[in-house]
């Protein structure tokens, strides 16, 4: 059963739940967003598996998680990129964070403390196809193109990101 770090708006551990039931009751919870950027500055999107159980077949960022109790963002990063995007050896570093909360329609509530995460790499994944069924490379340019047509191809909290970049 995979839990998730509670905390509050000052990033302070206050206890872990399962990951499902903090969903359910929308309850503040550490999370991490990776982009991997290559060298010619464009970002490595994945489309979520169709079967995911919120957000499924949507464009996002090129991976996103929580760690484990006892789990540095850092660490969990690494892990899921391994997990879900076969991608290994790449430098890490965390650039920000942000807060956002957002309720799907399937009942379950996204509300996270978002530390984002950025590397660069150049090599194209190998999918864990339970988790991302595509990729691309895009510039930022043809992102935003892309997205101000057609926002609902992409999740929220990637829209979101876009949105509140500095």
């Amino acid at each position: 059963m995979e839990q998730v770090i509670l905390v509050n708006e000052a990033d302070e551990d206050i206890g872990v739940m399962e990951k499902m039931e903090a969903h359910q009751k929308g309850v503040l919870h550490r999370a991490f967003s990776v982009f991997l950027f290559n060298d010619e500055q464009k970002l490595l999107l994945q489309r979520r598996a169709s079967h995911k159980y919120h957000s499924g077949g949507l464009w996002t960022n090129t991976c996103c998680s929580h760690p484990r109790p006892g789990e540095t963002i850092l660490e969990a990063a690494t892990r899921r990129l391994e997990e879900e995007m076969g991608i290994r050896n790449v430098s890490l570093s965390v650039v920000d964070h942000i807060l956002y909360k957002v309720d799907f329609e399937n009942g379950l509530t996204e509300h996270e403390y978002d530390y984002i995460v950025e590397g660069v790499y150049n090599q194209d994944p190998v999918l864990n196809l339970e988790e991302a069924d595509h990729f691309r490379w895009v510039s930022f340019e043809e992102l935003n193109e892309e997205v101000n047509k057609t926002p609902d191809n992409f999740t929220y909290w990637f829209r979101f990101f876009l949105k509140n970049k500095k």
